[in-house]
């Protein structure tokens, strides 16, 4: 039984055989190779993209949905534990798709549960499911997954999708740009991944200046969930926005990402411009999260 808890979880061979299955699918996005398989998909925080294409992607394999997208109609208001709800509904499903805002909570599931687990995020640890889909929006759009200057804004702190990919990419040749104010810069230990790599990269505390030779702008939200000090989200929430103007001079074949919800960091008016990525970027999540869960039950 294979779990997907982080993106460290597949090999670089898997990540790859991700992607050839995830074309396959969008080529071919009806196929019931899941009939009579029932997966639980347990949200116990807000997700509209992640939880909507899980499920969708559930119901292209065949397979039906179980679950719950708001823990307030469940036994936890009445005090059942994370272990318990777990140990419960492991008896009636073959795999559990979860996010939960506690990091370490998809692990720990993964390890009392009977079935399969996937880490639909959990707080500002882990995405893999996200990280598999920017992945292949990347290759999709660049032809290629090697040799790419990556450049990634917003919140390197808590942003559990920057992590993912940092970790993803950094089995290609890939060259990164951080930029974040000094509350939201790249943790430490995310440092010391990338220089025991042997990968370049840098910092930088405005965009200005730093996405001319960008393959990939991977725009991130300062998310108010994370921040305990409300002072602290007001200061840096509105400190990075992308608009239109800004992409004069840049390459042809930039794209711009973006995990979603946007709040205000790309302006509307980039919406138009064919280097904005981040709607289609949705669509690939299907396909993506199809390929995880049939190479999870080993189907494909």
């Amino acid at each position: 039984m294979k779990n997907l808890i982080s993106i460290t979880d597949f090999s670089k061979d898997e990540i790859l055989r991700i992607m050839e299955l995830a074309r396959e699918f969008e080529r071919h996005p009806h196929q019931p190779l899941l009939e009579g398989r029932v997966i639980a998909s347990l949200f116990f925080e807000p997700s509209t993209r992640t939880r909507l294409s899980f499920e969708s992607a559930i119901n292209r394999l065949g397979a039906r949905v179980i679950g719950f997208s708001d823990t307030s109609n469940t036994s936890v208001t009445k005090g059942e534990t994370f272990h318990d709800t777990i140990m419960t509904i492991s008896n009636y499903c073959d795999m559990i798709v979860m996010r939960h805002s506690l990091e370490g909570a998809p692990r720990y599931a993964g390890e009392i549960s009977k079935v399969p687990v996937v880490n639909a995020g959990d707080g500002a640890n882990q995405h893999p499911s996200q990280t598999l889909l920017d992945l292949y929006s990347i290759q999709k759009t660049q032809g290629t997954l090697d040799g790419l200057n990556i450049t990634m804004v917003g919140d390197m702190k808590y942003g559990r999708t920057v992590h993912s990919l940092l970790q993803a990419l950094s089995q290609f040749e890939t060259r990164f740009t951080f930029v974040a104010p000094p509350e939201l810069a790249l943790p430490e230990e995310y440092r010391i991944f990338l220089k025991e790599k042997g990968l370049p990269f840098e910092e930088k505390t405005t965009i200005e200046g730093s996405i001319s030779e960008s393959d990939i702008i991977y725009m991130t939200r300062v998310q108010r969930e994370r921040f305990n000090d409300p002072i602290e989200y007001e200061r840096v929430k509105n400190i990075y926005v992308l608009k239109k103007e800004m992409l004069e001079g840049t390459k042809d074949s930039l794209r711009i990402l973006h995990p979603l919800p946007r709040v205000n960091e790309i302006d509307y008016g980039v919406d138009a411009s064919p280097k904005a990525y981040y709607f289609p970027q949705t669509e690939n999540g299907v396909y993506v999260r199809m390929a995880i869960i049939s190479h999870l039950f080993g189907v494909k």
